[in-house]
């Protein structure tokens, strides 16, 4: 020890077993080969001994050198302009306050010198160094370097880590008795955190122009405060110095908005520009490519998002460590405090120590709301990243690729996974900082209680391997829910989309219930996990009350006295254990979760993407294509090709060998049987298969028509333009081409109609002309039409044949059109022939005649070339313009369009009370009494336990007399009062203290409190995990049904992607978030009213202080929140347009990737994400705008109970009660005020937006629903006859709008086969509607077999029914399922069925009827999915039969064996067949022609035809009949 005696002359040794020496912190190293020859001890005293070193004098000096160097590098810079008045005395206060105090710290060593004769040279090197420090910096800033000095990244960053550095000397400060020390060095640390963060603000400040062009490499070290004042709508703004940023009063005007009005997008705040959508998908992007170029095989999306935001995210760990470290300085105030009352101390101390507590509370509230905000705007980035990624790898991935995913599927993606890989941030540093606070506080602890603490770390580690194993069940369990939801997710949408058909089925009760099993499953798995989330509660609440007890039990048992200093440190130190320990079960679920979602992204990201620039090959032919074939517009060679994405084995080649040239200009005519691949050879030519061998060129733009045409929701301007710029002249030539005039002219807005989402506010040929419209607008090289003439009657696709397609507008590109229909077959250039996946035959329809192909139409075909080819110059087209003047479909109005595209309703004001009480009585009256009863006596035992606590010091402690005569004086002064509780608790406290009651009473005691908290826990973990999984239940079988209920107007005027939102985001926020945050809410609560409780009975003072403090918090929070509700209001409203665009770019990708329209789309939906990134972002500056009030409010709570305290124990007031038990329990109740009050106004706000999820779902359980019961009981077998009456039928879609049929009165007597045949638009498909009740007329009555329908019970009149819908539905199952879901036949009928409709042999080929059939039916062609609708009809046998267009998309071959199908197996049976083909209609027995909603024309169609006055003549012309 002759070397410590050396260094440290009359110092003790490194540790005198309280606490570090004072030269152990500031004593210079020696030199190593003198250390090396010690004995092993004395090097281990040693090397404690430089590290502190180090740590002291040494950092001064180096932070003194670098000052001094980079004061030289940048002598010649300049730049001291700009700063705010605030930010310059900043600058300069605070480098003064810190020599103030380095100063009197060297003034108090002199004095000690000259008392003593001693000079602890160590001491005056240390400080004198600090003095240097703050003088240096004083005199630097009096240059004009001094920005290029102090804001220089390495400077900024050493100063953050200098802080650091210096927290042992606090801790060792602490350690000592001494409260000016203890003030000194929180001045010194203060001084140097405040510095370090002024130098960092004002360096963004100054480079946030510079930075922004960059990435998060080269972002400055604390993430950019400046913006939040880019923020603000006033460019005036911008500029505001370091408190408006440190107080987010950048949010002010729009919280002064929401006091007075309903807030809208426009009162947001802008984004800054670092956190706009494009520049954060650009950032992620260029990681995610890199990723996937440095690992072919296995990309990580992790490392990706790491290397994208993983600095920025590093460097808050910073401002993270500063944050934890402040949450203890309070305990050891608070134990300096009681230390000091306990010794009955008189000075100035107390009140120092009593002013220090507020102090470092008001700081703490800086840093953590800092570290939030930055925090929440790198999760914001990401989560723009994220989703703008998602939605671009929509618009690239092909679809075959894209097959492996269900829509559902992908869904989830977009709405659930990206924000849990958000949360990712949340989570990742809480993994470290947990166990560090859990560390810190478990190292206190031991300087409080010795090795006592280990018996209550004893539990903590007990529950270690337990919480692993529920975590991994809770991992298993949400890997499983997550796959089911996205299975619900992606059924709901399936019933969304064909709710139109399933109505006319009535399958919607049956698709419900395969929705109810999937649900069922998910809510099994949701159970799991909320179960086993309520086990990781109770472990880790009870732990703290647990660890208290077996602490305070050992350290009694082990001989120690408790007093107040050591229990209520450690009670404090025992409340920041509960917040880490609590978190950390969510901690790990939130990582599991991120990990699950990162996993199940990276899983869709590496999907292959489409690149048409590159050209699809399977081999390397497709640079010799282009060199050979330059004059050919597309050049296909040896192609094969499959719907399969690349990580299946198995091939099912759809194209086979397929060699094809067309030149460009010529108009090519696909066609073939049913399944013959004419879809699939347009979807070559784009790319959306795969290609397995060949190759494939195209030269030029493209367009394409789909054969279900796409429909964008919007204007039906916006349809045509498709994101190009408008050409009035060529506009209206589009219109004129495809007979769209007639249809605009009678729309009240016009073109500026909105079209619903879809388009199903039009009718089929308005569709199909609309899409055609816009390819023809776009002027593309290409044109690929895939059947779109068989959408429309025979006028109109003449007219659209000659005007459009043989027009102008179209005859100098390349246009390729699948069809059946035998004028464009003729008028074509090139005719190719498909057959089973092979090109059969290529070449000119004249040869067609004398080829050796089977071409279904060749007879009429070699008829209609010899009788119109004399016509082809002029007649036809001359006699097509005047013929097809299409009119236009009643509902295709624009107040119909403008109701379906109104924007989304809105709450005002706040969540109303019917609201909580709706979601308590989803979850159970009696469940929600339980649970909130037992969180009530959980804290009242808790509370208990604490004050028994207090009593047993008291008694036990230092006052071994009892309490003093002042105390005596104040219980009788309060019995007066009407409280005889504390005169009895005086006396049998001063009658105990003669007696005395054994350690075990008192542990006994405690135990009894620990058992009944512990229990009460338990009750109200698993109350709440019961009462939040049956609300989800009832919310979400509600409002299914109360939406399959709801009427089809309901679902035309609603976007489907408006709906799901709430079956998915809100449902999620339900079944998830909400009970989550409810029960923090209410844990919140019920601790604050103990608090209150608690500090109103230990200082009577504090009842004054309550009023005065209830109403700033009121005003506080009422300020708040009158604009948190707004913005969770535009939040979610926001949110929907989201994912309507992303719904509906899945349906239609392959068309807008046609198009080259991805860049278009990609703007629009970053446009809907801008204003949800707005909207999200103004609410994170609000919320933490007054969680810093409020903290800083909690902290003068904190100095008030403080002062009172020191003031109260020097005697001055004889009501304030000064014993120590109380004194310590009133300041441990009064600490977590910080926390509590701030977290008890976000988590009520919180609940209040979570709770407009259920708002918004009851907003949906109010919808109108369908009349679903009759009077009239039906007999088993009816329809007997199928007779149908129409009486004086009047029908409007919407009461405003003109009728779709007008006092139609007709009669189908049984058995009869009726055609109905009228232009586009004409009625047609509103007979059926009526039929069907989908929209019930207000008008007349509709009579089946005599009985009125309207009496009949809606689901049963449809179900007696059959139908085959214009739009083929097929769903996602086996394909029994779908001709047969009820399973009432067996497969022989099913067989015959197919046979019947000619589809026997593609059924077989593919499988037979156990095939999977994938979502949409996009297994089958359209022609084939109307074969199996078809089937599925003759299947139910019923009387009634209504066919919409079902033989549209097939052959004329095949519509002909269908036909007479038909007529065959129908016979008795009363059929209903819409029909644009007029040999669809020739053999029936009647025909019935509408014509603006009224029945023009009816009769014997071979009569009519005869007729060349009657309108079905002048049909049969037109159609080349």
């Amino acid at each position: 020890m002759g070397l410590m005696n050396l260094i440290c002359p009359n110092s003790p040794p490194v540790w005198d077993g309280n606490r570090f020496s004072e030269c152990f912190s500031d004593i210079y190293p020696f030199c190593l080969r003198y250390v090396l020859a010690l004995p092993f001890p004395l090097i281990c005293d040693i090397f404690s001994l430089t590290l502190f070193t180090v740590l002291g004098f040494g950092v001064n000096t180096m932070t003194l050198v670098v000052i001094i160097v980079f004061g030289i590098t940048n002598r010649t810079a300049r730049g001291n302009g700009g700063l705010k008045l605030l930010e310059k005395v900043a600058l300069r206060l605070i480098p003064a306050l810190g020599a103030s105090v380095a100063f009197l710290d060297m003034t108090l060593l002199l004095k000690d010198a000259l008392n003593t004769n001693s000079s602890p040279y160590h001491e005056w090197l240390f400080r004198g160094s600090q003095f240097l420090i703050w003088v240096t910096i004083l005199l630097v800033l009096n240059f004009g370097n001094w920005f290029g000095t102090f804001c220089n990244r390495i400077l900024c960053f050493w100063w953050i880590m200098k802080a650091l550095l210096a927290l042992p000397f606090l801790l060792t400060a602490f350690s000592s008795h001494e409260a000016l020390q203890c003030f000194n060095e929180s001045c010194l640390l203060s001084a140097d955190i405040m510095f370090g963060i002024c130098i960092n603000v004002i360096r963004i400040k100054r480079t946030s122009s510079i930075s922004s062009k960059y990435g998060a490499m080269d972002e400055p070290l604390l993430s950019s405060g400046l913006d939040i004042e880019e923020g603000c709508k006033d460019s005036k703004e911008i500029g505001h110095g370091f408190w408006y940023l440190m107080t987010f009063k950048s949010i002010n005007s729009v919280m002064e908005q929401g006091v007075v009005k309903q807030l809208d997008f426009e009162d947001l705040l802008l984004l800054p520009k670092d956190m706009d959508p494009f520049s954060c998908l650009h950032m992620l992007l260029h990681c995610w490519q890199t990723q996937q170029k440095n690992n072919c095989a296995h990309p990580s999306f992790f490392k990706a998002i790491f290397h994208a935001y993983g600095w920025a995210y590093l460097r808050l760990g910073v401002l993270k460590v500063f944050n934890d470290c402040m949450g203890f300085v309070g305990p050891l105030l608070l134990n300096k405090l009681l230390q000091f009352l306990q010794q009955g101390s008189q000075g100035s101390d107390g009140y120092i120590l009593a002013m220090s507590l507020g102090l470092s509370s008001v700081l703490k509230s800086f840093l953590d709301t800092q570290y939030s905000f930055r925090l929440s705007k790198l999760k914001l980035k990401q989560r723009a990243g994220i989703m703008t990624l998602i939605y671009q790898k929509c618009l690239r991935v092909t679809l075959a690729e894209r097959s492996k995913f269900s829509e559902g599927e992908i869904q989830t993606f977009m709405s659930v996974d990206s924000d849990r890989t958000v949360n990712l941030f949340n989570s990742f540093h809480d993994m470290w900082s947990l166990p560090f606070q859990i560390g810190v506080a478990l190292y206190l602890l031991y300087t409080q209680v010795k090795y006592a603490f280990l018996s209550g770390l004893a539990i903590t580690i007990l529950l270690i391997p337990v919480n692993k194993w529920i975590a991994k069940l809770i991992a298993s369990a949400t890997n499983k829910m997550m796959e089911q939801k996205d299975e619900r997710i992606r059924r709901t949408g399936e019933i969304l989309t064909y709710i139109r058909t399933l109505k006319m089925y009535a399958w919607e009760l049956l698709f419900t219930s395969w929705l109810m099993e999937t649900r069922s499953l998910e809510v099994k798995h949701l159970s799991t996990r909320k179960y086993l989330d309520a086990w990781c509660v109770f472990f880790w609440a009870t732990t703290p009350t647990l660890f208290s007890l077996f602490t305070f039990g050992l350290y009694s048992l082990m001989g120690h006295q408790l007093d107040a200093a050591t229990v209520f440190t450690c009670l404090a130190l025992f409340n920041s254990l509960i917040s880490p320990l609590n978190s950390f079960p969510w901690v790990i679920n939130g990582l599991i979760d991120a990990i699950i979602s990162i996993r199940r992204l990276s899983r869709f990201l590496t999907c292959p993407e489409h690149d048409r620039e590159l050209e699809l090959t399977g081999t390397s032919l497709s640079l010799s294509c282009s060199k050979d074939h330059s004059d050919m517009a597309i050049a296909i060679h040896d192609a094969c090709c499959t719907w399969s994405s690349s990580d299946k084995q198995d091939l099912d080649l759809i194209l086979d060998k397929v060699t094809l040239h067309l030149p460009k200009g010529s108009l090519v005519s696909v066609i073939g049987e049913v399944g013959s691949g004419k879809s699939s050879l347009l979807n070559l030519v784009l790319g959306e298969m795969r290609l397995i061998s060949g190759s494939v060129h195209s030269s030029g733009s493209i367009a394409y028509v789909p054969q279900v045409p796409w429909i964008l929701s919007g204007t039906l301007r916006d349809n045509i333009l498709f994101g190009r710029d408008y050409d009035p002249v060529r506009y209206s030539d589009v219109l004129q081409a495809c007979a769209l005039k007639v249809d605009i002219a009678q729309m009240v807005g016009g073109d500026s109609s909105n079209i619903s989402e879809k388009g199903v506010n039009l009718s089929g040929g308005q569709r199909a002309r609309l899409a055609l419209a816009r390819a023809i607008y776009g002027g593309s090289d290409i044109i690929m039409l895939d059947d779109v003439l068989s959408a429309v009657d025979a006028q109109v696709a003449c007219w659209i044949l000659y005007e459009a397609i043989l027009g102008p507008l179209m005859n100098q590109q390349t246009r390729i059109l699948c069809t059946h229909n035998i004028q464009a077959i003729s008028s074509a250039d090139i005719v190719v022939v498909m057959d089973k996946g092979h090109v059969k035959w290529v070449g000119h329809p004249a040869d067609l005649s004398t080829s050796s192909v089977e071409f279904s139409s060749l007879k009429e075909f070699d008829i209609w070339s010899q009788v119109h080819a004399h016509e082809r110059s002029g007649n036809t087209s001359t006699e097509a313009k005047e013929a097809a003047i299409p009119e236009s479909d009643c509902i295709n109005v624009s107040e119909a369009a403008e109701l379906a595209i109104e924007g989304e309703l809105r709450k005002e004001g706040r969540v109303e009370p019917t609201v909580y009480k709706h979601y308590a009585a989803f979850a159970g009256w009696f469940i929600t009494v339980v649970t909130c009863l037992s969180a009530l006596l959980m804290q009242a035992s808790r509370n208990g336990n604490d004050l028994w606590l207090s009593f047993w010091v008291d008694v036990t402690g230092t006052n071994k007399k009892g309490y003093p005569t002042s105390f005596s004086a104040l219980l009788i002064q309060a019995s007066r009062n009407g409280n005889d509780l504390w005169l009895s608790f005086w006396v049998d406290v001063t009658g105990t203290n003669k007696k005395g009651y054994p350690t075990s009473f008192y542990l006994v005691v405690l135990c009894i409190f620990c058992a009944i908290n512990s229990l009460l826990t338990l009750i109200r973990a698993f109350s709440f995990a019961f009462g939040g999984l049956r609300a989800a239940i009832r919310v979400h079988d509600k409002l299914l049904k109360k939406l399959i209920d709801a009427p089809i107007n309901f679902f035309d005027q609603t976007p489907s992607g408006r709906i799901l939102n709430r079956l998915s985001s809100d449902l999620y926020t339900i079944d998830d978030a909400l009970p989550f945050i409810l029960n923090i809410l209410l844990a919140n609560f019920v601790g604050l009213l103990g608090i209150a409780i608690v500090l109103s009975y230990v200082q009577v003072m504090f009842v004054l202080l309550l009023l005065p403090l209830w109403y700033i918090y009121s005003k506080v929070q009422f300020y708040y929140r009158s604009t948190s509700r707004e913005l969770r209001r535009l939040d979610s409203v926001s949110r929907s347009p989201i994912y309507a665009s992303f719904t509906e770019t899945l349906d239609g990708s392959s068309t807008l990737r046609a198009f080259k329209s991805e860049g278009f789309f990609m703007d629009k939906f970053t446009r809907n994400l801008t204003t949800y990134q707005r909207t999200s972002y103004s609410e994170i500056i609000a919320s933490l705008w007054l969680s810093l009030r409020l903290q800083l409010l909690a902290a003068f709570v904190i100095s008030f109970v403080a002062v009172v305290a020191v003031f109260g124990s020097q005697g001055n007031f004889q009501v304030i009660m000064v014993t120590p038990g109380l004194v310590g329990l009133a300041l441990s109740y009064a600490a977590p005020v910080v926390s509590l009050l701030g977290s008890y106004l976000t988590s009520f706000t919180e609940t209040e937006k979570e709770m407009v999820s259920v708002e918004r779902v009851l907003e949906y359980m109010d919808i109108p629903q369908e009349e679903l019961h009759g009077c009239q009981q039906l007999d088993p077998d009816w329809p007997l006859q199928g007779q149908i009456e129409f009486q004086n039928v009047t029908l409007r879609y919407i009461p405003s709008l003109p009728a779709a049929l007008k006092d139609v009165s007709l009669i189908i007597p049984g058995g009869m086969q009726v055609g109905i045949v009228g232009r586009t638009g004409a009625g047609k498909s509103s007979v059926l509607n009526a039929i069907f009740r989908l929209n019930p007329p207000c008008q007349g009555r509709i009579l089946v077999d005599g009985m009125n329908i309207a009496d009949v019970s809606v689901r049963h009149l449809r179900s007696r029914f059959a139908v085959v819908p214009q739009t083929p539905f097929l769903f996602e199952g086996s394909l029994r399922a779908n001709l047969d879901p009820y399973r009432v036949n067996d497969d022989f009928k099913i067989w015959k069925a197919l046979e019947k409709c000619h589809v026997k042999e593609e059924v077989e080929a593919a499988g037979g009827l156990d095939i999977h059939v994938k979502g949409s039916g996009t297994s089958f062609s359209v022609g084939q999915r109307q074969l199996l609708c078809l089937a599925r009809a003759f299947l139910k046998s019923s009387k009634v039969l209504c066919l919409d267009e079902c033989t549209a998309n097939v052959d004329t071959q095949t519509a002909s064996k269908l036909q007479n199908a038909i007529s065959s197996e129908c016979r008795g049976m009363t059929v209903i067949t819409i029909a644009h083909r007029i040999s669809t209609v020739l053999n029936m027995d009647s025909i019935l022609i509408f014509d603006q909603g009224i029945l023009v024309e009816q009769g014997n169609p071979q009569i009519l035809l005869q007729d060349e006055q009657s309108r079905f003549s002048s049909f049969a012309r037109a159609s080349t009949m």
